[in-house]
């Protein structure tokens, strides 16, 4: 049985600035490509939901989300009674370990590295 997928506001108004960015960078053929790559990946969850890994497993954090890595996107989700909410979506350049949960993905060795 397909679940339902909902996007949140937030997954929304980042899948729309995620359009325009690509549009002034590229051309709207590629932004559109890529919006429906990211968009395709996410309904393949209703079909499979368990097809992202779970996040609780890669960084040992008490967590249900799961992740999605499309497009150089990641895709958090969670899966809730008969449907899966895609809550939130990073770049792969983005922190999204401590904007998520406030864990540095940083080594202090790193930091020293580059005097940060």
């Amino acid at each position: 049985m397909k679940m339902k997928i909902e996007f949140s506001q937030i997954v929304r108004r980042k899948m729309k600035a995620l359009k325009r960015s690509l549009s002034d960078r590229f051309d709207s053929n590629t932004a559109d490509k890529a919006l429906r790559s990211i968009m395709q990946a996410a309904k393949g969850l209703s079909e499979f939901p368990e097809k992202g890994e779970a996040v609780s497993s890669l960084f040992d954090i008490d967590t249900d989300f799961r992740v999605l890595y499309v497009n150089h996107n990641y895709l958090f989700y969670y899966v809730e009674d008969n449907k899966i909410i895609v809550a939130e979506m990073f770049d792969e350049r983005e922190d999204f370990m401590y904007k998520l949960f406030g864990i540095s993905s940083e080594s202090e060795e790193s930091l020293d590295y580059w005097n940060e």
